[in-house]
C-alpha cells in the first residue's frame, strides 16, 4: 500500500495533551514521565477508529512519542509505556498510519519488538502492560504495515526470534495465541517467507533446542501447522537446495535436514509432499555415509507411530526397502533395527519386510544376522501375531548359525516367546499352539557338536522350560506334558542331555574318590584324566583345563568345599539342597572379590550340569501321582493338549528314562505300587516300560520290599512266557538283575518254554525265542549245554531250513513290520537267538559259532532264501538278509568270534550296506555306525562305509559321509585322551581302514573287468569317499603314511587268493587308483613316512625281499580319463566305423530318489542288449547327464522312491562293448545290491524275454539275452505286473549299482540243484569248491553232489544238516571253506 502523506497536526504544530497531563520533555524526572505517559495510554486506550476528532487533536502528540527522545529512553517502565501507546496508535489510525517515513516505522517496529521481550518474566509487575502490548499487536496485525518496507526481513526475523526467545512455560495459552496469530499472519499475508525467517522457525526443531525449550518447539511445530498451506513452498525449496542441488551454504541449518525432515514429517506430512521425491533420489546417492543418513531419516518416518507414508508414497517405500540389500554393512544394519519398530506400529508391512529379512537373516555380517533376530523376537514379545510363521522361521533356521553370537540370540529369544506363550498362556492356545514347535527345535540343538550350544539348551531347558523355580508339583506336572509332546528326536536330545549331566556327575564322584585315596603319581595321573574328561564337558576346553586344575588344587585343600561338593552329587542330594550347595561352594570361591573373574564362572558351568535342579524322590513321587491321575482319568489331559494314553505312555517313558539317571529316588513302596499297576495295563510300551523302570531301580526291593517282590515275580514270569517279545526281554533281564535266586527263576522260564517249541504254529513261537536267547546269553553256564541240542534240533533243523507258508507275491522289497509273516518273525529271532547263545559262551570250544557262521553266509547268499524253495516274499527275504548282516556282525564284536570270521563271510556281511532294499541298507548302517562309533566293532568294519559311495540314494551317501567324520573323529580323539592307545594303533589309527578297503574293493563282485573305465572309475570313487575324510588334514604328515602304507600293499599278495593271478591283479590294480587318487589330491603325500604301515595278515601276505612289484597297472590313457573323465584325443582314423559316443565322459550320475515315490515293487528289466546296457550308460536329451536329487522321500517303513528319469529319452551304444562281450552269457545279477540305472526295455523286449531259453543259476533271476539293437529305447516304467515277475516297476530298492545284462530264471530249477549246492555251502564234510558260471548249468559242484542235485530230492537234501549241528564230529570240524571263482567275462557274482 502507499503511505499516506505526513498529517499535519492542528494548532500549528503545538502538541496537545490529554486532559490532567502536562508537557512530557526531557526536563522532567522519569518517573514523572512515567506517571504523565500511563495518562496518555489510558488516553489512547479508550479512543477507537471512530473518533475522528480525537484522532486529530493527538496527532501531533503521535509523532511526538515516535521521537528519539522516547525510542532511545533509558528506562524500561518509559519505554513500555511508550511501546503502548505506539500500538494504540497503530490500531486507532488504521489502516493508515501517521508515520510516512520508512526508516521511522523500522524503527518504531524494532523498538516495539525489543519491548516484547520483556514477556519473558510472567511475574513482573509490567507482565498485564507486556501483554495488553502483544495483544493489541496481534490483534491489529499492526506489523502488516511492514510489508511496504524494503528491509522488512529484518524486523519479522527480530520479532520471530524475540517470541521463540521468550515464550516459556509459565505462560498461558492466551499469550501463546496472540504470538501464533501475531506470526501466523506475517506468514500467511505476506509475499513468502525468507530463508533467514524460515531458520528462525525451523531451529526451534533441531533436537538441541527442542530440548532447550521445550515450549518455543511447541510454538514453532503449531505455527507451522497453521501455515502449512503458505509456508510448504518455502520449505520445499529449502531442502530442494540443500538435497538436491547441494548448496549447503543456503542456510546454517543445512547440516540439520534430516532431522529437520523428521520434526516437520511429525508436525504434518503436508509440509513435506515436495520433499519426499527428493528423499528417493538421496537413497541412490554414491555416497554411503549419505544413504545412511537417509535410511535413518526414513527408518523414523515410516516407523512412527501413525505414519501413512508407506501407503501413501509407495515408490519411495519401495526405495526404501532395496536399501536393505545395500552394499554399505551399516546401511542394511540400520534398516534391519528399522524393521522392529516397523512390525510393532506397521503389521500390514509384515509382508513386505518378510522378503527383505529372510536375505538378511543370511547376511554376511554376523552383526546384520545377530539383529535380524532381535528384531522379529522383540516385536513377537510385543505381541505374537506382530510376526508371521515365517519370520519365525528365520529365527528357527539362525539357532544353527555359525557364529555362537547368533545361535545363543536365536536361542533365547525363541525360549523366551516359548516361557511367555506356552508356559504362561500370556495370549491363549492359538499362540501357544502357533509356537508349539519351539520346544523341540531347542532340544533338537542338542545335536549339535558345539559343548556352547549343549550348555545353553541345559540352560535353556531349566530356567525357560521347565522352570526350576516353580515348586515341585508344578514344576513335575510342566515336565510330565511337556515330554508327552515332544517329538521323537526332541526326546532323544532330552533323554541324552540327562545321560549327559549324569556322566558328568559321576566323573566328578570318581574325581572325589581318587582324592581320598593317598597321594601318588598313578594318582595324580589319573586325576590328570578325569580332569581332561571333565573340562571335554565345559566352554572353551582350553582355558576350562586351567581352570578344572585350579579347582581341583582348591578341592584338596578344602575339605569342607569336597564334603559340599559330594552332597551335591550323592543320589539322595534334594534340589533345595542342590541348591544350598551350589550357593556355598559359590561363596567359597568368591573370595577375593574381582569384577570379573572366569575361574568362578567356570566352575558354575560345572555345578550347573551337575546340580539337580529337577529330579530328587519328591519330584519322582509327583510324577508318579500325575501317572496315576491320567490312568484313573482325572488329570488334566486334554486341557494340555494330549491324550490320556498318550500321557500315560509318556509318563512311563520318562520315568524309564529317569531310572538310569536317578535309580534311587524310585525306591518307595508307593512308587512300585503304581508300577505295578502300569504292569497289567494293556498297553504293550507301558506295561514294557514298568518292567525296565523295575530292572533298573530295584535292587532292594528282594531285601526290603518283600511284598512287592511277591507281586512281582508272577508277572516277570507270565511276561517272559506270554507277553511281547521286547517285554519278555525286560522280563528276563529283570529277574537276572534284581533277584538273588536268579538260577532257580530263569530254570523256571526256560524249562517250560524249551519244552514248548513247536514250528508249526510261529506266532507262538517269537516270544519263547527271545526269552531263551537272553536267558543263555545271561546265565551261559547253567543253560548253553541244554540250549545246544535247541539250536541243533530246532532251530537250525526244524525252523530255519523249511518254509512251511508261501509268502506274498506282490514284489515289494519292504513291507511294515506289521506285515511280516510269524513265520519270518520267527526266523529272525531265532538267528538272534544263535548270536546271543554265543555272546553268552564267549568261545568256539564246540566249533558252533564256525556253523552259525556258515549258516550265517548261506543266509546272505541265497538271498535270505535259505532253502531255495522261492516260497518266502521278496520283503521277507530283505528281514532275513538283514537279520543274517546284522548277527555277523554282532559276532565281530565278540574277539573270540572276530578271529575266526572269514574274508569271504566279511565280505558278505559288508555288502549288505549294497543291499537291493532301501530299508536293509538304511538300518544295516544305523547298526554298523552305533557298533563302530562305540569301538566294538574293529577297525576293517570301517571300510564298508566305502561302498556306499555307489549307494544311488543320495541321503544314503550323506548319511553314510557323517558316519565316517564322526567314526574318525572319536577315534582320533580315543587316541588322544588315552596314552595306552598308542599301542594298539593299528586297530584304532582311521588310516588303518585303508587296507581292508582296498582288499574289499579288490573282491567287489562288480570288479568283474580290471580295465574297464567304468568299474575303475566306481573303485575310485568309492576310494575317494574315504579318503576325502582320512585325508582331510595331514596330521603327522599322513597323507606319506597312507601312500606308503598303499606302496607296501603292492609287495604283498591276496591272503584270500595267494595264487590266484587275476586276484592279484586286481588288489594290484586297485591299489594303483589308491595312489593315482592320494597323489592327485595330496602334494605333501611324497614326503617320507614318519612309521612303516603295519598290514593285517589274515588279509595280505607279505613277500620275500625279493619280490618287487613296481609294474604301473594304470595305462596313461586311463590315468588322463579317471583324472579328468575325458580320454585323450583319438587320431581320426581311429574313429572310423566307430560309434558316435563321448568316450571317458561321466554320462549318468548317481541319482537319488524323485519327489514323488511310488510302491516298493521289485524289478526285473527286460533283457536289453548289450550295445544298450554297457558302463551304466543312459543318455539324456541335453545334458546327457542325470541329476542328482536334493530330497529323498525314502523311509524306513515307506515304500522306496521309483527313480523317474522323465527327461532321458535315448540310450547310446557304448563304445567300449566288443562283440565277444556280446555272445557271451549275461553276467549273473549282483546279490544285495541296488543298481545305479536300470532302463526298461519297450514291451517288444518282454516278450523276447518270456521267450528267451530256459536257464539260470543260483542266486536272483537273470535275464536272457536278447539280439543287440542300435536303436534308442525309451526309458518308461512298466505298470504291468504278471506271475514271472518279468513285468515290474523299477525301484531304488532293486535297481542294481551297475546295468547288467540279466537272465529269466527257468521256473523249473527251483528245486534239488539249488538245496543240494546250498546243503555243500553250509556242509563240513570236507574241502568243497563251488564255481559259479553264468553257463545255463549254473552251479556246477562235486560229482556226489551234482548227481544228488540232478535228482531233484529237494525234500530230502532240505532235511539234511547243512550247517553241521547234527553231529558232534561235523560241530568239531572247519575244513570245508566257501569258495567262488569267478570267469573274467562271463561271471559276475559275489561269494
Amino acid at each position: 500500500m502507499e503511505f499516506p502523506q505526513q498529517q499535519k497536526p492542528a494548532g500549528d504544530g503545538k502538541i496537545t495533551y490529554p486532559p490532567g497531563v502536562k508537557e512530557i520533555t526531557d526536563k522532567i524526572t522519569n518517573d514523572e514521565v512515567v506517571k504523565r505517559l500511563k495518562m496518555v495510554v489510558k488516553t489512547y486506550m479508550d479512543m477507537d477508529q471512530d473518533s475522528e476528532e480525537e484522532k486529530q487533536q493527538y496527532l501531533a502528540l503521535a509523532l511526538h512519542l515516535a521521537s528519539e527522545f522516547f525510542l532511545r529512553n533509558p528506562n524500561k517502565d518509559v519505554r513500555l509505556l511508550v511501546a503502548c501507546c505506539l500500538a494504540d496508535i497503530f490500531r486507532i489510525y488504521a489502516p493508515e498510519a501517521p508515520y510516512t517515513s520508512h526508516d521511522k516505522l523500522k524503527d518504531i517496529f524494532l523498538f516495539i519488538t525489543r519491548q516484547l521481550k520483556g514477556l519473558e518474566d510472567t511475574k513482573s509487575p509490567q507482565f498485564n502492560r507486556y501483554f495488553y502490548l502483544l495483544e493489541n499487536l496481534a490483534w491489529v496485525k499492526s506489523y502488516n504495515i511492514c510489508f511496504e518496507l524494503e528491509d522488512c526481513n529484518e524486523i519479522f526475523i527480530q520479532l520471530f526470534k524475540t517470541l521463540f526467545s521468550v515464550i516459556n512455560n509459565s505462560h498461558n495459552q492466551k499469550v501463546q495465541m496472540h504470538m501464533m496469530d501475531l506470526m501466523s499472519s506475517i506468514i500467511m499475508e505476506g509475499d513468502g517467507v525468507t530463508q533467514e525467517l524460515l531458520d528462525t522457525i525451523l531451529i526451534n526443531l533441531i533436537p538441541a533446542h527442542k530440548n532447550l525449550n521445550k515450549q518455543a518447539y511447541d510454538l514453532a511445530k503449531t505455527l507451522l501447522k497453521r501455515t502449512v498451506q503458505t509456508i510448504e513452498t518455502c520449505i520445499a525449496n529449502f531442502f530442494n537446495q540443500v538435497l538436491v542441488m547441494g548448496k549447503s551454504s543456503v542456510s546454517d541449518l543445512s547440516e540439520h535436514v534430516f532431522d529437520l525432515i523428521q520434526e516437520l514429517f511429525a508436525i504434518d506430512p503436508m509440509l513435506l509432499t515436495s520433499v519426499m521425491p527428493q528423499l528417493e533420489f538421496k537413497l541412490k546417492s554414491n555416497d554411503g555415509e549419505e544413504r545412511l543418513a537417509v535410511v535413518r531419516l526414513l527408518a523414523k518416518l515410516f516407523g512412527a507411530k501413525d505414519s501413512e507414508l508407506a501407503s501413501q508414497n509407495r515408490p519411495l517405500w519401495q526405495c526404501f526397502l532395496g536399501r536393505f540389500n545395500d552394499i554399505h554393512v551399516p546401511v542394511r544394519l540400520e534398516c534391519v533395527k528399522f524393521a522392529s519398530h516397523c512390525l510393532m506400529n506397521h503389521p500390514d508391512l509384515a509382508r513386505d519386510l518378510t522378503e527383505y529379512l529372510k536375505v538378511r537373516s543370511h547376511d554376511p555380517e554376523e552383526a546384520i544376522r545377530h539383529d535380524v533376530i532381535v528384531t522379529i523376537i522383540n516385536a513377537g514379545k510385543k505381541d505374537l501375531n506382530l510376526v508371521n510363521d515365517q519370520l519365525l522361521g528365520f529365527v528357527r533356521e539362525r539357532t544353527l548359525d555359525k557364529r555362537w553370537r547368533v545361535r545363543k540370540e536365536a536361542m533365547m529369544g525363541l525360549a523366551q516367546l516359548y516361557k511367555k506363550y506356552c508356559l504362561h498362556h500370556e495370549a491363549g492356545k492359538e499362540s501357544a499352539a502357533k509356537i508349539s514347535w519351539i520346544k523341540d527345535k531347542l532340544l533338537h540343538i542338542y545335536y549339535q557338536n558345539s559343548i556352547d550350544d549343549k550348555l545353553l539348551v541345559e540352560k535353556i531347558f531349566a530356567q525357560y522350560m521347565v522352570p526350576h523355580s516353580l515348586d515341585t508339583e508344578e514344576k513335575m506336572k510342566c515336565l510330565y506334558y511337556l515330554y508327552a509332546c515332544l517329538d521323537t528326536n526332541a526326546v532323544k536330545a532330552l533323554n541324552e542331555m540327562w545321560k549327559c549331566q549324569n556322566m558328568l556327575r559321576s566323573l566328578v564322584k570318581e574325581l572325589l574318590d581318587l582324592h581320598k585315596l593317598p597321594v601318588s603319581e598313578a594318582n595324580n595321573s589319573a586325576m590328570f584324566g578325569k580332569l581332561m574328561c571333565i573340562a571335554k564337558n565345559l566352554p572353551d576346553a582350553g582355558k576350562a583345563q586351567d581352570f578344572m586344575k585350579k579347582f581341583n588344587q582348591v578341592l584338596g585343600e578344602d575339605e569342607k568345599l569336597r564334603v559340599q561338593l559330594e552332597m551335591l552329587i550323592s543320589p539322595t542330594c534334594s534340589c533345595k539342597q542342590a541348591e544350598i550347595c551350589v550357593r556355598e561352594i559359590t561363596r567359597k570361591l568368591t573370595f577375593p572379590k574381582q569384577p570379573t573373574n572366569p575361574f568362578l564362572e567356570m566352575v558354575k558351568f560345572l555345578l550347573e550340569r551337575i546340580a539337580p535342579v529337577h529330579i530328587d524322590s519328591e519330584a519322582i513321587s509327583a510324577l508318579v501321582k500325575l501317572l496315576n491321575k491320567s490312568i484313573e482319568g482325572t488329570a488334566d489331559d486334554d486341557e494340555e493338549g494330549v491324550t490320556p494314553d498318550t500321557a500315560i505312555r509318556a509318563g512311563l517313558e520318562l520315568l524309564k528314562v529317569l531310572s538310569f539317571t536317578h535309580p534311587t529316588a524310585f525306591h518307595s513302596a508307593e512308587t512300585y505300587e503304581s508300577l505295578l499297576q502300569c504292569l497289567k495295563m494293556e498297553d504293550e510300551k507301558v506295561a514294557e516300560a514298568a518292567i525296565q523302570i523295575f530292572r533298573n531301580t530295584g535292587q532292594k526291593i528282594e531285601t526290603e520290599l518283600q511284598q512287592i517282590r511277591s507281586t512281582l515275580i508272577p508277572i516277570l514270569h507270565q511276561k517272559a512266557k506270554r507277553g511281547t517279545p521286547h517285554q519278555a526281554k525286560q522280563a528276563v533281564h529283570c529277574i537276572h538283575a534284581i533277584f538273588n535266586n536268579k538260577e532257580v527263576q530263569l530254570a523256571q522260564i526256560f524249562e517250560p518254554l524249551s519244552r514248548s517249541l513247536n514250528a508249526d504254529v510261529p506266532e507262538q513261537l517269537i516270544t519263547p525265542l527271545v526269552s531263551l536267547g537272553h536267558i543263555s546269553m545271561l546265565a551261559p553256564d547253567q543253560f548253553a549245554s541244554p540250549m545246544k541240542s535247541i539250536v541243533a534240533n530246532f532251530i537250525v533243523k526244524d525252523l530255519l531250513m523249511n518254509d512251511r507258508s508261501v509268502g506274498n507275491k506282490n514284489g515289494k522289497l519292504w513291507s511294515a513290520d506289521e506285515e511280516v509273516s510269524p513265520e519270518v518273525l520267527a526266523k529272525v529271532q531265532a538267528i538272534k537267538l544263535l548270536v546271543r547263545w554265543l555272546l553268552g559262551m564267549k568261545n568256539n570250544q564246540s566249533k558252533s559259532a564256525n556253523s552259525t557262521l556258515r549258516l550265517l553266509s548261506a543266509m546272505l547268499v541265497s538271498e535270505g532264501d535259505l532253502t531255495e524253495q522261492k516260497k518266502i516274499s521278496k520283503s521277507d527275504m530283505s528281514r532275513l538278509r538283514l537279520a543274517a548282516g546284522g548277527a555277523i556282525m554282532k559276532l565281530a564284536q565278540e574277539p573270540c568270534y572276530h578271529d575266526i570270521i572269514t574274508p569271504e563271510q566279511y565280505q558278505l556281511c559288508g555288502l549288505v550296506i549294497n543291499d537291493e532294499c532301501y530299508q536293509v541298507r538304511q538300518i544295516f548302517a544305523q547298526k554298523l555306525h552305533l557298533a563302530l562309533v562305540k569301538l566294538m566293532l574293529p577297525l576293517e568294519y570301517l571300510a564298508v562305509f566305502a561302498l556306499c559311495a555307489k549307494d544311488p540314494v543320495k541321503e544314503r551317501r550323506a548319511h553314510a559321509r557323517q558316519c565316517l567324520l564322526k567314526n574318525i573323529s572319536v577315534r582320533r580323539e580315543y587316541i588322544k585322551q588315552n596314552p595306552l592307545a598308542q599301542e594298539k594303533l593299528v586297530s584304532l589309527l582311521p588310516e588303518y581302514v585303508v587296507p581292508y578297503m582296498i582288499h574289499l574293493l579288490a573282491h567287489d563282485p562288480d570288479f568283474t573287468k580290471p580295465q574297464e573305465y567304468e568299474q575303475l572309475k566306481d573303485i575310485k570313487e568309492c576310494l575317494w569317499f574315504m579318503l576325502e575324510v582320512l585325508m582331510t588334514k595331514n596330521e603327522n604328515n599322513s597323507h606319506a603314511f597312507l601312500r606308503k602304507m598303499v606302496e607296501n600293499i603292492k609287495q604283498t599278495k591276496d591272503a584270500q587268493c595267494p595264487d590266484d593271478a587275476k586276484g592279484n591283479e586286481k588288489l594290484y590294480i586297485v591299489c594303483d587308483v589308491a595312489l593315482f587318487v592320494i597323489a592327485n589330491k595330496s602334494t605333501a603325500c611324497h614326503l617320507d613316512s614318519p612309521k612303516d604301515p603295519v598290514l593285517p595278515s589274515k588279509f595280505f601276505i607279505v613277500q620275500d625281499k625279493d619280490f618287487k612289484n613296481d609294474k604301473e597297472y594304470l595305462s596313461t590313457d586311463m590315468r588322463q580319463m579317471l583324472l579328468t573323465g575325458k580320454p585323450k584325443t583319438a587320431p581320426v582314423l581311429s574313429a572310423v566305423n566307430k560309434p558316435l559316443t563321448v568316450p571317458g565322459k561321466r554320462i549318468f550320475t548317481k541319482t537319488t530318489p524323485a519327489s514323488d515315490t511310488a510302491s516298493n515293487t521289485s524289478t526285473n528289466s527286460s533283457p536289453l542288449s548289450s550295445t544298450t546296457i554297457n558302463k551304466n550308460s543312459v543318455f539324456c536329451n541335453d545334458s546327457n547327464v542325470a541329476t542328482e536329487s536334493s530330497e529323498s522321500q525314502a523311509q524306513e517303513n515307506n515304500e522306496n522312491p521309483v527313480i523317474k528319469n522323465d527327461e532321458c529319452k535315448k540310450t547310446e551304444p557304448s563304445q567300449n562293448m566288443t562283440p565277444d562281450a556280446e555272445t557271451d552269457a549275461s553276467p549273473v545279477k549282483r546279490r544285495g545290491r541296488p543298481p545305479k540305472s536300470a532302463p526298461v526295455a519297450p514291451a517288444g523286449a518282454d516278450k523276447e524275454g518270456a521267450a528267451a531259453p530256459a536257464g539260470a543259476g543260483r542266486g536272483r533271476k537273470r535275464a536272457a539275452d536278447s539280439n543287440p539293437s542300435t536303436e534308442s529305447i525309451n526309458i518308461k516304467m512298466s505298470k504291468q505286473q504278471n506271475d514271472e515277475g518279468t513285468k515290474r516297476q523299477i525301484d531304488l530298492q532293486r535297481w542294481p549299482f551297475k546295468s547288467k545284462k540279466m537272465e529269466k530264471e527257468r521256473p523249473e530249477e527251483e528245486t534239488g540243484r539249488a538245496v543240494g549246492s546250498l546243503a555243500l555251502l553250509l556242509g563240513s564234510e570236507g574241502e568243497t569248491e563251488i564255481e559259479l558260471e553264468s553257463s545255463p548249468e549254473g552251479v556246477t559242484c562235486g560229482r556226489e553232489e551234482s548227481e544228488r542235485s540232478s535228482q531233484g530230492d529237494t525234500k530230502s537234501t532240505s532235511r539234511e544238516d547243512p550247517s553241521g549241528w547234527q553231529g558232534e564230529t561235523n560241530c568239531g570240524e572247519r575244513t570245508d571253506r566257501l569258495v567262488v571263482k569267478r570267469k573274467p567275462v562271463r561271471v559276475k557274482s559275489r561269494p
